[in-house]
C-alpha cells in the first residue's frame, strides 16, 4: 500500500456502519505470505472480530455483523470491504502484493471488489504528485469522473452507492490538500533544510545543524502509528548496514507531550537505535509544518550541507532506500 493515501483509504465511511440489525456474516481468507497468523476485523462502535489460522492455513469465523463498511487488518496492512446481510466472503491475497491481489468471491461481495480497485485508482493517483497544479487538478477531475461512471454501472447496494459519493467527494479534497503538501515538500529539493532543536533521549538537546557534515535521514513518527512500528525492525537493519559511514540516522517523534515518558519507555524497551528527538508541539512542531507533514511515517534525506535531497524518501523496507544510500556512501 502506497503511503500517501493509507489514511484517506480507511478514512472516509471505512467505519461507518450502515444498517441497524445483525445479520449472520460467513468469513473466510487464504492470504499467501502472510503478516500474521491472525486477521483482525473492525467497524464502528468498537466492533472486532479476531480470526486465527487454522490448521489449513485458512483463516475462517462465522459472526454477526451489522450492514456496513469493516477494515481488515493482517499485522501490517489494511484494507476496506463491505458486509451486507447474510454475506459469504471467501477472500483471497498475496500479502507481497496487497491491494493488487485482493479477490473477492462467494455472495454479497461486489461492493468489497469494489472497494479493492478503487484503492488501487486511488493510489495510482499518487504518481501523479510529481505533476505541476493544472496538469494535477486534469488528472484528479478526470479519475474522479471514472469513479462515478464505475460506480453508477454496478448493481451496489443503494446505501452503498450513497456513501461513495460521499467518499469521492471527501477523497477529492483530501487529495488537493496532500498534493498542495507534497509540491510544497517538492519545492524544497536543493534548499536548506528547515531546522529544528529537539529533546534528546539520551539527554539535553539535539540541532539539525549540529549535524552537518554528514547525511541525516530523518524519521517522522509516534508510539500509537502502526505503520510507523512496522518500519522499525527495516531502519534498524540499515542502521546497522551503514554504521560508521557518514550518515546520521535521527528519528524525530510527534508524540503528545503528555506522552513523553512513554516514548521514552517505548525507545528503551524496543532498544532503537540512532538520534532518537522528541518534538516540541506534535503535528504542529515547527519542524514538522515546514515540511507540510500530513501523514507518517514520512522520511526526510538531507546532504552534508544542510540541504534537502529528498523531502518525501523512501521508507526503510523500500529497498530503494538501500540503493539510494550505497550510492551516495560507498
Amino acid at each position: 500500500m502506497k503511503k500517501l493515501f493509507v489514511a484517506g483509504l480507511i478514512l472516509f465511511n471505512a467505519l461507518n456502519v450502515i444498517g441497524q440489525g445483525k445479520s449472520t456474516v460467513n468469513f473466510t481468507a487464504k492470504i499467501a505470505n502472510r503478516n500474521s497468523d491472525t486477521l483482525v476485523i473492525g467497524g464502528k462502535d468498537n466492533f472486532k472480530q479476531v480470526i486465527p489460522i487454522d490448521k489449513n492455513g485458512i483463516f475462517t469465523a462465522t459472526f454477526d455483523a451489522p450492514k456496513g463498511f469493516y477494515v481488515f487488518s493482517d499485522g501490517t496492512e489494511s484494507s476496506r470491504f463491505y458486509l451486507k446481510p447474510n454475506s459469504v466472503v471467501n477472500l483471497t491475497m498475496n500479502a507481497k502484493e496487497f491491494d493488487e491481489t485482493i479477490v473477492y468471491k462467494g455472495k454479497g461481495v461486489d461492493e468489497s471488489n469494489f472497494l479493492a480497485q478503487q484503492a488501487l485508482r486511488n493510489e495510482k493517483l499518487e504518481e501523479a504528485f510529481s505533476k505541476e497544479p493544472a496538469e494535477f487538478a486534469k488528472i484528479l477531475e478526470a479519475k474522479e469522473k471514472a469513479d462515478t461512471e464505475s460506480l453508477n454501472k454496478g448493481t451496489f447496494d443503494p446505501e452503498f452507492i450513497t456513501a461513495m459519493q460521499g467518499n469521492f467527494k471527501n477523497f477529492h479534497e483530501f487529495s488537493l490538500r496532500n498534493y498542495e503538501s507534497a509540491y510544497k515538500a517538492n519545492q524544497m529539493v536543493g534548499k536548506a533544510s528547515p531546522g529544528f532543536d529537539y529533546e534528546n533521549f539520551k539527554g539535553g538537546k539535539t540541532k539539525l545543524s549540529d549535524l552537518k557534515g554528514k547525511y541525516v535521514y530523518i524519521d517522522l513518527w509516534a508510539t500509537w502509528c502502526a505503520p510507523c512500528r512496522a518500519e522499525i525492525p527495516y531502519l534498524q537493519k540499515i542502521e546497522e548496514k551503514y554504521h560508521g559511514k557518514n550518515i546520521e540516522f535521527v528519528s524525530i517523534s510527534i508524540d503528545k507531550l503528555k506522552d513523553n515518558e512513554k516514548w521514552k519507555k517505548f525507545v528503551t524497551d524496543k532498544h532503537l537505535g540512532g538520534v532518537q528527538l522528541f518534538a516540541d508541539k506534535d503535528w504542529e512542531s515547527e519542524f514538522v509544518v515546514n515540511y507540510g507533514v500530513t501523514g507518517i511515517p514520512r522520511f526526510i534525506l538531507i546532504d552534508p550541507q544542510g540541504n534537502v535531497l529528498k523531502s518525501d524518501a523512501a521508507r526503510p523496507s523500500d529497498p530503494e532506500l538501500d540503493k539510494q544510500l550505497s550510492t551516495l556512501l560507498n
